[in-house]
């Protein structure tokens, strides 16, 4: 990536200590979101990052997921598949709880999202620990789709979750 861009992207994101417990240090995207000229060079990237995946879905993990999943697909002239918390679809879904820096949740996608061996990028504004992603990606993997990369704004290196991912490609736009 250039690094303008970069450093573009990076300027707008903000630090929130002790959210959304003592201890974490969250990265805000809404700054980000809310420049527009920053926030389409930052769609700008990932699209071009994951264009070469040729992905058939994206996958966006609830809720700031939604946001650059939904853009990212809409721009890519794709579909786009939902990951929600648990009990806010209302069809036939699967579910997987996992462990994230500061508890655990459950995410659930509808059964029927993805066609046998469609190929998936799953989007997320944030890489930490790898659980999200990780339960994301064994839902695609339950109803039969093919995981074939992952994207995110962000990365925080020092928690590793690269390590919970399984072998696809994995884009990252700003490293922490």
């Amino acid at each position: 990536m250039a690094s303008d861009v970069g450093e573009l992207i990076g300027s707008r994101i903000r630090d929130i200590p002790d959210y959304p417990k003592k201890g974490i240090l969250f990265k805000d995207i809404t700054p980000l979101l809310r420049d527009g000229k920053a926030f389409a060079a930052c769609m700008n990237e990932l699209e071009r990052r994951v264009a070469i995946l040729n992905p058939d879905y994206i996958v966006g993990i609830e809720s700031r997921g939604f946001i650059i999943g939904a853009a990212l697909a809409y721009s890519m002239g794709i579909g786009f598949i939902p990951v929600r918390k648990a009990g806010k679809l209302p069809h036939d879904k699967v579910s997987r709880t996992y462990t994230l820096e500061y508890g655990t949740a459950t995410v659930e996608m509808h059964r029927d999202a993805i066609e046998d061996g469609k190929r998936v990028v799953i989007v997320d504004d944030l890489l930490a620990t790898g659980g999200t992603a990780r339960a994301a990606s064994d839902l695609v993997r339950e109803i039969g789709g093919k995981v074939v990369g992952y994207a995110f704004v962000i990365e925080l290196k020092d928690l590793d979750g690269r390590a919970k991912l399984d072998g696809a490609d994995i884009v990252s736009l700003i490293d922490y």
